[in-house]
């Protein structure tokens, strides 16, 4: 299945993370130093999954295409 792999869940949930705390962090007096953390979260989810991907932890693309 497309994208069913341990590094694009964990790319998703770091990224669903890192996206609540920077959120909650200008709610209701901002808190830079809160929404600096899940913004770099937020970016490092791209490459932690890339990282895991290229690991083996990724989705086998040549077995999805039949090679």
């Amino acid at each position: 299945m497309h994208g069913s792999s341990p590094a694009a869940w964990t790319g998703v949930i770091m990224c669903l993370v890192g996206i609540t705390i920077g959120g909650v962090a200008l709610i209701p007096d901002p808190n830079w130093l809160w929404f600096t953390i899940g913004c770099v979260l937020t970016l490092a989810s791209g490459i932690v999954g890339w990282g895991m991907a290229a690991a083996g932890f990724g989705v086998d693309r040549a077995s999805e295409h039949g090679h």
